[in-house]
């Protein structure tokens, strides 16, 4: 279960990275891109796919 979840996580940050440079235009060659909507969309999955873990460690005291 904890490798399923540093995978999916792992591709959490990759997908909201990849939303977060199209939106601010950097990769081309989507809807995507250019759109500040998809930037927010991308650093907000980023922040949180991040932010997770240590909350989680927070909460079970470990």
């Amino acid at each position: 279960m904890r490798i399923a979840r540093g995978v999916l996580g792992g591709l959490l940050i990759l997908i909201g990275a990849v939303w977060f440079l199209q939106g601010i235009n950097v990769l081309p060659g989507s809807f995507m891109t250019g759109q500040t909507r998809w930037a927010m969309y991308g650093g907000v999955a980023v922040v949180v796919e991040v932010g997770l873990p240590w909350t989680a460690k927070r909460r079970t005291g470990g």
